[in-house]
């Protein structure tokens, strides 16, 4: 049985080094042997018992004794990998930058409402109440995860709000009817007309469109099967495909006259498109679906860049629509406008909540009515007209 430097037994499986350090060593079931070193021997001794405990019994080797770190790097390689990459980023991003400094290096079981609350406060001042939302849910999902998976008992995050305002879902930009008129006129004159005005037509996200492929479109049934994304990924420089953003962004869509005349157009238009050479790859990831793998072959995107012969990058197009708005005289906006007139124009020619949420790809009818669905100026006129015409008639 080893001793620590001053000659006192210390148990199976621990020592002290030379350096003072604690060393704890133990073979698992599996004949690997395992070793980590420490600065106290409660922290040793700790470790040397949990992780006999978790070899024993089959358990995933995280314990409340872990760092943040170390419990959000095993819960976003091994817990979220089915989420959309876009919000997997979010995660990282909010992590890496707004909660690792404060609390990366606590134990899981040491943190505290307050320390969580510190870092939202820390945010007020230089961040948007958007941003500061996103940080609380990240932190809130990660924690949650902790506590369902018996790390710790109890979560840190219970009582803990934000109070910076995140701005309202009325608030987001809409197009009326007349900015609609003139974006898609001046529109016409570019050479990403198709992609503005099919999402005008389908309520496309960006990335669902950017992925769009010519074996998700039925030319025969007039539908568009939405089944999977492209981004540009500005770190790495690639091009990364991926699931549609939830379970429920999986759909079919019908196609209005319009949209399908749009797609026949682009179809005869693909016959002389340039096509880069680094088309020829096939973009593997997993349906969330199925659980296998799925493939984009990148042949056979429906939009491809004129110039480049490459589809064009997410960030690219809103730089060309402020552009567009300067020469259409209408206030600037982003691509995520389209979406929201869409499922505007789509409740003021009377389509049914219900019917718009499948559209959209929504979960809940409640994000349909409170993110998407927008009263213009347009339609508060004409039902106050029709209230005239079908009023009570006063005396």
């Amino acid at each position: 049985m080893a001793k620590d430097l001053k000659g006192r037994e210390l148990g199976k499986g621990l020592s002290q080094r030379k350096d003072k350090k604690y060393s704890a060593r133990y073979v698992t079931k599996n004949g690997k042997r395992l070793e980590k070193y420490f600065d106290t021997l409660p922290e040793a001794r700790n470790w040397l018992a949990d992780s006999r405990y978790e070899d024993t019994h089959g358990t995933t080797g995280i314990t409340s004794t872990v760092t943040v770190d170390t419990w959000f790097n095993y819960w976003y390689d091994n817990l979220i990998v089915d989420l959309s990459p876009n919000t997997r980023r979010n995660y990282k991003e909010r992590y890496e930058k707004n909660v690792k400094p404060t609390i990366g290096k606590m134990c899981m079981s040491d943190v505290k409402p307050m320390h969580c609350k510190m870092i939202l406060n820390n945010m007020m001042a230089a961040y948007a109440g958007s941003t500061i939302r996103q940080t609380y849910i990240a932190m809130g999902t990660m924690f949650r995860a902790a506590v369902m998976n018996d790390v710790i008992s109890k979560h840190p995050m219970d009582g803990v709000r934000y109070t910076k305002p995140v701005k309202a879902a009325s608030d987001h930009r809409v197009l009326s009817i007349e900015e609609q008129r003139k974006f898609l006129e001046v529109a016409k004159t570019s050479h990403n007309y198709y992609q503005y005005a099919l999402i005008l037509e389908t309520g496309l996200r960006t990335g669902e469109m950017i992925g769009l492929t010519w074996d998700a479109v039925d030319m025969v049934n007039k539908t568009l099967t939405v089944n999977k994304a492209l981004e540009f990924r500005h770190k790495q420089q690639v091009w990364r495909a991926g699931p549609p953003k939830t379970q429920s962004s999986y759909r079919t869509i019908p196609l209005t006259n319009r949209a399908y005349n749009l797609l026949l157009e682009l179809r005869e238009l693909r016959k002389s498109q340039k096509m880069s050479k680094d088309l020829e790859q096939v973009l593997t990831y997993t349906d969330r679906h199925t659980g296998q793998t799925a493939s984009l072959d990148m042949r056979d995107l429906v939009f491809i860049n004129f110039r480049t012969g490459m589809p064009t990058k997410n960030s690219s197009y809103d730089t060309h629509l402020y552009k567009l708005c300067d020469v259409a005289g209408i206030p600037p906006f982003c691509m995520h406008t389209l979406r929201h007139t869409y499922a505007t124009r789509a409740i003021e020619s009377g389509m049914p909540p219900k019917v718009l949420q499948k559209l959209l790809g929504h979960a809940s009818i409640q994000t349909t009515m409170d993110t998407y669905v927008h009263v213009t100026d347009d339609s508060l006129s004409k039902a106050v007209q029709q209230f005239e015409v079908n009023g009570v008639i006063m005396p």
